[in-house]
């Protein structure tokens, strides 16, 4: 009993680090994407602050599931995830319009070196937490947090578009490395959109269409 009550106050300390970190990353990488003038990085921000509203929603979650596994979900849940879905649909509509705005203005980064850094970073943190995720998952047995964890694997991949594009274009000025970078974290985030207003109409109690 003691073991399940420690395991489920690191998932919720979990919950709450990927809140904060995800504040933090989405200050530095709005100003410094608009600062650099990457629209990636820039996208890269706005996607941390919707992460924040998301892991609010997993942090209540992981509060009612240790207090009863087979709850439903709540009314705050729901509500989470139908905000979180509408606003990954947003951020995929402006992160288009800024493209073919780049593209017509033949619009090009003043550098992506901040993007290369805060990629990396990102990168390692979330691959930590999508690891420690899944083990206290497992340990508890609990497939929302589990499935957490997999939501969590989004978040690295989509560390690795802005890495790739970064990386491209510092090393070789390549015009539309950015464009392209952009067009990665639209991908993930329409998709990310949909899976949040699946769940919030759907029964179940955690995030299992996230990872498939």
């Amino acid at each position: 009993m003691e073991q399940t009550a420690y395991l489920y106050k690191k998932a919720y300390q979990l919950s709450l680090f990927t809140i904060f970190y995800n504040i933090a990353e989405g200050v530095v990488s709005m100003i410094m994407g608009y600062t650099d003038e990457t629209l990636t990085l820039f996208g890269f921000g706005v996607d941390s602050f919707i992460e924040v509203m998301s892991g609010i929603g997993i942090a209540v979650m992981i509060l009612r599931i240790r207090q009863n596994p087979e709850s439903s979900k709540n009314e705050f849940e729901i509500r989470a995830l139908k905000i979180t879905g509408i606003a990954f649909y947003i951020l995929s509509a402006g992160l288009i319009a800024g493209i073919i705005i780049n593209i017509i203005t033949n619009h090009k980064p003043e550098t992506t070196f901040w993007g290369i850094i805060i990629s990396l970073i990102s990168i390692g943190v979330m691959t930590w937490l999508m690891k420690a995720k899944n083990r206290v998952g497992k340990k508890l047995g609990s497939q929302p947090i589990i499935s957490d964890s997999n939501c969590t694997r989004i978040c690295v991949y989509m560390s690795i578009v802005l890495l790739g594009a970064s990386l491209i274009y510092e090393l070789t000025g390549f015009a539309y490395a950015d464009i392209i970078g952009t067009a990665g974290l639209i991908y993930f985030s329409i998709n990310e959109g949909k899976e949040a207003l699946e769940k919030a109409s759907s029964k179940n109690t955690g995030c299992e269409q996230c990872g498939d």
